[in-house]
């Protein structure tokens, strides 16, 4: 038997000043994008925006359905709309930013599984590392360095080989 420590770099910002100028620029976009989400049931709203290597930034956000598992995530409806819109631009970004109706969101909303996932495969498309940063409606900023380092021993298509 062999055990093996998986670990990653996580940068912890105190507010949105300590951010880069163009990290600053898309949390906001993020931040933004919250305004239109659809959340009639949970009343939890999240923004994504994504930085590509053209200099766009895309943004999404959640849209609940009655239907549960018929909504999407801030983070796959903007990653499959950048996608669909630039299929071979390099993503170099993604900022999420959550609040709720209910609660102040006072720390960081990471990517549920399912985004994750969705992710991950458009980092392991373009060989490059999308960088990730999250944070509530107040408080610190976390930045992790790729997707893959919140997703170790990530499911992708070398299974299916």
């Amino acid at each position: 038997m062999k055990k093996q420590k998986i670990s990653f770099d996580l940068t912890i910002f105190d507010d949105l000043h300590e951010l880069s100028a163009e990290h600053q620029k898309l949390m906001l976009s993020a931040i933004d994008a919250r305004i239109n989400a659809y959340a009639p049931y949970s009343s939890f709203q999240v923004g994504a925006a994504i930085q590509l290597a053209n200099g766009e930034i895309v943004t999404g956000s959640n849209q609940e359905n009655a239907s549960y598992p018929s909504g999407l995530c801030a983070e796959r409806v903007a990653i499959f709309y950048a996608g669909a819109k630039f299929p071979n631009v390099p993503i170099q970004a993604i900022a999420i930013s959550a609040t709720s109706l209910n609660h102040v969101v006072d720390k960081p909303a990471a990517p549920c599984g399912n985004c994750r996932q969705a992710i991950s495969e458009y980092e392991i498309k373009q060989e490059q590392p999308i960088a990730i940063l999250m944070m509530g409606e107040t408080g610190q900023i976390l930045k992790c360095n790729a997707l893959a380092d919140i997703l170790p021993l990530a499911f992708n298509s070398s299974f299916l080989d």
